[in-house]
């Protein structure tokens, strides 16, 4: 049962990521349709929207932050740093434990959409 709501958490998280890109890309249509009305027409550029791959590299790179924070925390708790305590550690260790975990999670039914996607009949 913990799995899941550590699943569930990575879930949420992933949600606020695409509403956030939503909102970014409404306030950019709005502005974009408020430019048109205000200015001559010209050429026009696409707004590009970042794709599957930018978010999982995102989400990599957030994993990757995490645990590096957690290994910079555990190394000054053990070198006697007073400003680290073992509570935050441990936090910090739970933290990139369940953002790994949920990222291995996506890769896994990443990998497992790619493998039926190849074994369709054309």
């Amino acid at each position: 049962m913990v799995e899941r709501a550590d699943i569930n958490n990575v879930l949420s998280e992933m949600r606020n990521l695409r509403s956030q890109m939503t909102q970014n890309q409404q306030m950019g249509n709005d502005l974009a349709v408020k430019g048109q009305v205000d200015k001559p027409a010209g050429p026009e550029k696409g707004q590009e929207t970042p794709g599957f791959g930018d978010m999982l590299s995102q989400a990599v790179d957030k994993v990757n932050d995490l645990q590096s924070t957690t290994g910079d925390m555990r190394t000054a708790y053990e070198q006697g740093d007073p400003n680290v305590d073992i509570t935050q550690v441990m936090v910090a260790s739970q933290k990139s434990s369940v953002a790994f975990e949920g990222l291995s999670q996506v890769r896994n039914r990443v990998v497992k959409a790619y493998e039926d996607i190849m074994n369709m009949p054309i």
